[in-house]
C-alpha cells in the first residue's frame, strides 16, 4: 500500500517536462528523486513501473501497484478538476470533467467489486462524448481491477454499462 500512495502521490509529475509521454517522463523522475531515499531499488522500479504504465496510450496493469495507481487515477472525473469555469474555453477533457456532478468509486471486498457510479449532466456532455474520451480508462479499470482478483462495474446515471 506505501508504495501505491508513493506512485499516487508522484504519478503525474512527468507533466512537468510534457504532456505527452508524461508517464516516462515521471518515472524517470521518480527515479531520481527517490535515489535518496532508504527505498529499496526493487520499490523503486516497483513505483517507476507503476508511473510509467498509468498513462492509457502507453501503459497498463502489471501488477497490485500499478493497478492501484491506475484505478485511482482513472476514476477521478468530476467538476472540480476544472480550474477555468468559462465554458466557451472548455476542451473536451473539461465539458466531460465538468459534466460529472457525483462521482462514487466503491469497493466491496466481500464482493470482489471496484464500482464508479458516475451522475452525468447531459446538457453539459452527451454519453457519446463522455465515452469517446473515458471508454479507454475505464477498460485499463477493468484490466487493473482483474490484477487484484477483482471486477470492475460502471454505471453512468443509473444505468450499468460496464
Amino acid at each position: 500500500m506505501e508504495l501505491a500512495k508513493i506512485a499516487g502521490f508522484m504519478h503525474d509529475i512527468g507533466n512537468a517536462v510534457n504532456r505527452s509521454r508524461h508517464a516516462e517522463y515521471g518515472a524517470i523522475l521518480a527515479n531520481e528523486l527517490l535515489e535518496g531515499t532508504d527505498l529499496s531499488l526493487e520499490d523503486r522500479i516497483t513505483i517507476m513501473s507503476a508511473i510509467g504504465n498509468h498513462d492509457e496510450s502507453t501503459g497498463g496493469a502489471t501488477d497490485p501497484v500499478s493497478a492501484a495507481l491506475i484505478i485511482a487515477d482513472k476514476t477521478d472525473v468530476r467538476r472540480n478538476r476544472v480550474r477555468d469555469k468559462d465554458r466557451a474555453a472548455f476542451d473536451i477533457h473539461d465539458r466531460v470533467n465538468y459534466a460529472v456532478t457525483e462521482a462514487k468509486l466503491k469497493i466491496i471486498k466481500e464482493k470482489k467489486l471496484i464500482s464508479l457510479n458516475l451522475q452525468i449532466d447531459e446538457s453539459i456532455c452527451t454519453m457519446y462524448e463522455y465515452f469517446d474520451i473515458f471508454l479507454g480508462r475505464m477498460m485499463m479499470c477493468r484490466g487493473a481491477a482483474e490484477i487484484l482478483n477483482m471486477k470492475f462495474r460502471l454505471t453512468a446515471n443509473g444505468s450499468k454499462v460496464l
